[in-house]
């Protein structure tokens, strides 16, 4: 069952979107469907909507991110969004950040196969990188906001961007951070619905601007 689901040609939207990305991006969708279900990295329910829920959810983010860009993905498990950036964007540099050995050993070979020379592999911690040492630093599905804010500003350039793939709670954990996100510098805010004409539930993103530092002046908001 998986191998017939993973092994579909991809949706049109695939090839209208992202032509020249489309068959790494059916490679990898091959590599979760198997040796990532296999591995505990995608759940069994999930293979049928890879496409939708992950593969696409994750690729729209590239809307936001400026071009040639090196970029940071926290807690990248399987790869979401990273890997997904590095096929649809070669412009970017990609690191995958991933503390755990099982999860970075699937990684390194995701990236082998898919010969992703602009992507790498980093088995750390987000609080053991070097500071202001990113244009972007991305996230899916990794910790409360206000957590994440403390792991992944700081990593970032001043001026360079925080991207948290978030839920329905986006708005709300938002609010809920404007204390903490003013302490760590931040200077914009602002939630993000990308895909909604395209995909059948658009992706939500918050993104902040990193300020110079911890205690740096505020100028925030957000909205839709």
């Amino acid at each position: 069952m998986t191998d017939s689901v993973s092994r579909e040609t991809p949706p049109p939207l695939v090839d209208k979107l992202f032509p020249r990305a489309a068959v790494r991006l059916s490679a990898y969708a091959e590599l979760l469907a198997t040796e990532g279900t296999l591995r505990g990295l995608i759940g069994p329910r999930e293979v049928p909507r890879l496409w939708d829920r992950h593969l696409l959810n994750c690729a729209v983010v590239e809307r936001l991110i400026p071009e040639e860009a090196l970029v940071a993905d926290i807690g990248t498990g399987a790869g979401l969004p990273g890997i997904v950036l590095a096929i649809v964007r070669p412009d970017l540099q990609v690191e995958l950040v991933e503390p755990l050995l099982r999860r970075t050993t699937f990684l390194q070979e995701a990236v082998d196969s898919l010969e992703l020379d602009n992507a790498t592999v980093v088995r750390s911690r987000a609080e053991d990188l070097p500071p202001a040492s990113y244009d972007v630093v991305t996230s899916r599905a990794v910790a409360p906001l206000a957590k994440l804010a403390r792991w992944c500003l700081p990593l970032c350039v001043e001026g360079g961007l925080m991207l948290a793939m978030k839920g329905s709670s986006a708005e709300e954990e938002l609010d809920a951070s404007e204390r903490e996100l003013a302490k760590l510098g931040a200077e914009l805010w602002h939630i993000h619905q990308l895909g909604g004409d395209e995909l059948a539930l658009p992706t939500t993103v918050v993104s902040i601007v990193a300020g110079r530092a911890a205690g740096g002046s505020r100028h925030g908001r957000h909205g839709r």
